[in-house]
């Protein structure tokens, strides 16, 4: 299970926040020559009272306890279990802040009167034969959505 944190701000007349579907891999099996997905999502939802506003953010996932894009952690005591997240369903870009080889997502478009959301979904992915013991794994991510 990966537990992911929020964080957002108000910029002027436009607000925007963020929610977030933890990314949930299920059963990892140590034996499977194929490795193991799942996939999250992150919402952001941005409100103005004013027409016609151009609305544009990046939203940034933290490196998670490991404190590396090249290799998050999940922990379970003293044990940890390799994963990823990342911003395609190629699970080829790794979602992070732009550093050390991670990239963002960015967005923007005209904010209406009212409010609007998008969801971008979280790709994760758990590599092939990692011989650890059962148990329940976890790391804490932080999104941030800059505006």
């Amino acid at each position: 299970m990966l537990c992911l944190v929020l964080a957002a701000h108000q910029a002027g007349a436009i607000t925007c926040n963020a929610t977030a579907t933890s990314t949930s891999f299920g059963v990892y099996n140590p034996a499977s020559l194929l490795p193991l997905d799942g996939v999250g999502n992150v919402r952001v939802a941005c409100t103005t009272l004013l027409i016609n506003v151009l609305v544009a953010y990046d939203i940034q996932l933290s490196p998670g306890s490991s404190g590396s894009y090249g290799a998050r952690r999940m922990a379970n005591g003293t044990n940890s279990l390799t994963y990823n997240l990342y911003t395609d369903l190629t699970r080829l870009s790794v979602w992070g802040d732009g550093s050390g080889g991670s990239a963002m997502v960015s967005d923007g478009y005209l904010l209406m009167l009212l409010a609007l959301h998008r969801d971008y979904p979280v790709y994760g992915r758990i590599p092939a034969g990692q011989n650890l013991p059962a148990g329940s794994y976890a790391d804490t991510i932080l999104v941030t959505v800059n505006y």
